[in-house]
């Protein structure tokens, strides 16, 4: 165990031995409630045929088998078929996906087990476990209480009852339930679904909505296809007027309505939100909600915390200061092997007495614990268990040579007020020896170093204070250790008698926790997408304001100045959006702070790790928790979980949003372009010389060739190498907005143009024109396709091409397989006809290069 928590003194808090809890969890069950049956096959097929542009398709088959066209039953059946078989197939890809990174953010507990403790999975939890709890846990199972310092829990989760539960020994805490205070341990009573919130959680099931792009497309498409029902009718009209028969125009009137609309894309974005999350979650970024990869792409502002996100989040205790000197502590990360250097020699706690008591106290009153290297999956590293900023201070403590389970036996901890964000203090109370007591109080140098807590002259608490704020400056985290002795022991729940003026000032201890190497990047990254960095901290001014300034947050136009809780508890910061940095804010504050960046429309995506992050992460756009360092209400109220703790990866998620949001804007484009050109083509042939410039089962057949493989395909491609060099798009902004209408429309007249000229040349020479209508209306479409890949003349979706070409390859095999003939009522073409006929599709990816050029869009 290493320099873990001592859990010797209480035999309860010895837990269930490996071997019993393994056979335990295969008795009992994992600790889950298990998740609800899939969907059987009939009910998913059901649901796909219930779209309203399928039914449509459906009364069109039953239309033509009527009137005896087997012929195109045959190809409206197959387009059904084909459609519900992608949509099944994209529904149960997408709940994979999901369920995966469902698995990918599973919740862990701490529990003692043979007297140590241990961070395992909490679904690995069995009933008799021994958990341990802290400020800002999920308790993973019910329980039975057996240790309680001042243990107070959220239970409106399963009550509804919004002010706190004290809990003390004996009583029981629920799963589900959050530690908002104190700490304790229970003892497992029962798990999975008969725990209160599996028992609740049995009772219901919500399978997820559409997320906000969706619901925006699926209204785009129903007004689209209400526009296109109208001008079909049109062609329905001008068919009958010439004398066409009325069962061949309903259908293709109906066909040409279906075709027109890409009554898939409601699919194909749930399946691109779903690849684009696991595509994050392979760059670290595992997201919990689907909607948030959406929302990822227009984020403008990134507040973010700096402990664990800017910086690496491994508390070094580096400076040591008392009344009597200063010292250095050496070493690796939370490795306890290293030394603390004095006057460029190694010290001993016999050679530095005043080093000693410093670091005695700090390690007295600390709840953390120390891992050693696993040595698997090439784990190496010392961990810490706990917070980080204690578990530095045990490194230091045992690299002066301290034993902390020695001074946990001589000095026992008998009560404790632990650390909140109102006090910024903790003080711990330890029974002596000789009957007396110890008192140990740390925390921030502005609280702990008043006369009303310190019993030191002003001399040394101006001294403490004046190095206090230099090693801030610097960029330190610093603490102020006091302790003193009490005889007799203080009574209990009064900790202002145990803090108030007897207690000595024993040092400051100066933590530094370095910058990461990505960090400075990151923030430029930022700027040149147009995104704002903002750091929110608990953190000194001063010590929050040289990391900002070291990674370039500040300065400029920015300014230097950074905003402090008390600034904005007294009001005088008239805008709340000019600051840059904010220090010392409570969690309160850091609401209002999202809230007032949201007031002036911008998109806001929140970071943070510990429970008092939890309301300003579900009120920002999306929620953003650190995966490793940080708290379980954190992470279950984020949207979006970093595997690595580095504020960089959020910078990756924000580019896989762009890329996912462009990848939909790409595909409306190909299809509305296409279906615009059909439209137009039946529109228009009557008029120009062609009675019916294509059968119905040709309309389906291009429908079906280029909405299919070539559509799925576009939705892979890569990000834009510029992406990231544009500022974001606004939220209010629509998805054909930003130009693209202007493209779609001119693209549209321009097939058809090319397929109306094709074709009255055709009919003019007494070639087959109908069979070349078609051809050149499909492959002009596929090479429209070609053109609007992101990277040109690079191999990064081979998957386009090879789409692109097997489509081509079934658009003429339609005009020379016997069988396709027949189905779709196509004549042979001459090798002369068909190079032209397929030659002209160069002119749609002549065209699209051109026009990405002349009209851009974001």
């Amino acid at each position: 165990m290493g320099l873990g928590t001592n859990h010797d003194t209480t035999p309860a808090l010895k837990g269930l031995p490996q071997g019993e809890a393994e056979q335990r969890l295969v008795r009992y069950g994992a600790n889950e409630v298990a998740p609800p049956p899939p969907a059987p096959l009939r009910r998913r097929v059901a649901q796909q045929l219930r779209d309203p542009l399928i039914l449509v398709l459906l009364v069109a088959a039953v239309l033509t088998l009527a009137t005896g066209d087997l012929t195109d039953a045959c190809v409206i059946l197959l387009v059904i078929t084909v459609n519900t078989a992608v949509g099944v197939a994209q529904e149960v890809r997408a709940e994979r996906a999901v369920a995966a990174l469902t698995a990918l953010s599973a919740p862990a507990a701490r529990v003692v087990r043979d007297g140590e403790e241990r961070r395992i999975r909490a679904v690995d939890v069995v009933p008799g476990d021994v958990v341990l709890l802290g400020e800002g846990d999920i308790v993973p199972a019910d329980g039975e209480v057996v240790e309680a310092a001042a243990l107070l829990v959220d239970e409106s989760s399963l009550t509804g009852e919004s002010v706190p539960v004290d809990k003390d020994a004996g009583g029981t805490a629920a799963s589900g339930t959050v530690v908002v205070r104190g700490r304790g341990a229970i003892v497992v009573t029962a798990t999975g679904a008969a725990s209160a919130t599996g028992r609740i959680a049995s009772l219901m099931g919500t399978a997820p909505g559409p997320t906000p792009l969706q619901r925006r497309l699926a209204g785009f498409s129903r007004v689209l296809a209400a526009v296109t029902v109208v001008l079909c009718a049109v062609v329905l009209t001008i068919g009958l007027l010439r004398g066409q028969p009325v069962e061949l125009m309903v259908v293709a009137a109906i066909s040409l309505a279906v075709a027109a609309v890409p009554e898939s894309l409601p699919a194909v974005v749930t399946l691109g939100l779903a690849l684009g999350a696991r595509r994050m979650a392979a760059r670290n970024a595992i997201v919990r909600h689907l909607p948030a990869v959406e929302t990822l792409g227009s984020v403008t502002v990134i507040a973010t915390d700096k402990t664990g996100t800017l910086t690496e989040g491994r508390m070094v205790a580096e400076r040591l200061w008392t009344p009597v000197g200063e010292a250095e502590a050496r070493g690796s990360g939370y490795d306890p092997a290293g030394q603390v250097v004095r006057d460029g020699a190694a010290v001993t706690a016999d050679d530095a007495p005043d080093l000693a008591r410093l670091l005695r106290a700090a390690l007295l009153c600390n709840d953390a614990g120390l891992q050693p290297p696993s040595g698997t999956d090439g784990d190496t590293a010392w961990h810490a268990l706990g917070d980080p900023t204690e578990a530095a201070l045990l490194v230091a403590g045992a690299r002066l040579g301290l034993d902390r389970s020695a001074l946990a036996r001589e000095l026992p901890r008998i009560d404790e007020v632990p650390f909140d964000s109102g006090r910024k203090r903790m003080t711990t109370v330890h029974r002596g020896p000789h009957g007396g007591c110890l008192v140990v109080s740390k925390g921030a140098p502005e609280v702990m170093l008043r006369a009303g807590i310190l019993d030191d002259g002003p001399h040394v608490l101006t001294a403490a204070a004046n190095r206090a704020d230099e090693l801030a400056r610097q960029g330190y985290r610093v603490l102020a250790v006091a302790a003193g002795d009490r005889s007799p022991r203080p009574s209990p729940g009064t900790p202002a008698d145990w803090e108030t003026g007897r207690l000595p000032l024993l040092g400051l201890v100066a933590i530094l926790d370095p910058p990461r190497r990505t960090a400075a990047d990151t923030v430029a990254a930022c700027r040149t997408a147009g995104i704002v960095p903002v750091m929110i901290t608990g953190d000194h001014p001063l010590t929050a304001g040289a990391v900002a300034t070291r990674l370039g947050m500040l300065g400029g136009a920015d300014g230097a100045a950074v905003t402090t809780g008390g600034d904005i508890r007294h009001e005088t910061v008239r805008n709340l959006t000019d600051a840059r940095v904010y220090a010392r804010t409570t969690p309160e504050q850091k609401l209002d702070i999202v809230q007032a960046w949201r007031r002036t429309g911008h998109v806001v995506a929140m970071t943070g790790d510990g429970v008092n992050d939890g309301p300003a992460l579900h009120q920002a756009d999306i929620g953003v928790a650190m995966g490793r360092r940080g708290t379980e209400v954190a992470r279950q109220a984020a949207d979006l979980v970093l595997a690595d703790d580095d504020l960089g990866t959020v910078v990756s998620a924000v580019e896989e949003g762009r890329r996912v949001y462009a990848n939909v804007r790409r595909f409306l484009l190909y299809a509305l372009c296409g279906g615009t050109a059909e439209i137009l083509v039946m529109l228009l042939g009557p008029f120009l010389g062609m009675p019916l410039p294509l059968l119905p089962a040709q309309i389906l057949w291009i429908n079906l060739l280029t909405h299919g493989l070539p559509g799925v395909a576009l939705g892979a491609e890569p990000a834009d190498p510029a992406v990231m060099r544009r500022p974001p798009r606004p939220p209010g902004e629509s998805v054909l907005g930003a130009g693209l209408w202007w493209r779609i429309l001119p693209m549209g007249l321009f097939v058809t143009a090319v397929t109306l000229l094709t074709g009255i040349w055709a009919h003019g020479t007494g070639r087959p024109w109908q069979t070349i209508v078609f051809l050149v209306l499909g492959a002009t479409q596929l090479g429209i396709a070609l053109a609007s890949r992101a990277r040109h003349g690079s191999w990064a979706n081979p998957f386009l091409l090879v789409a692109v070409a097997a489509a081509l390859a079934l658009q003429i095999a339609g005009v020379y397989l016997p069988p396709l003939r027949v189905l779709l009522g196509t004549d042979p073409l001459s090798p002369a006809d068909l190079g032209i006929a397929c030659g002209l599709s160069a002119l749609g990816y002549l065209a699209m290069r051109l026009q990405a050029r002349l009209v851009p869009t974001r």
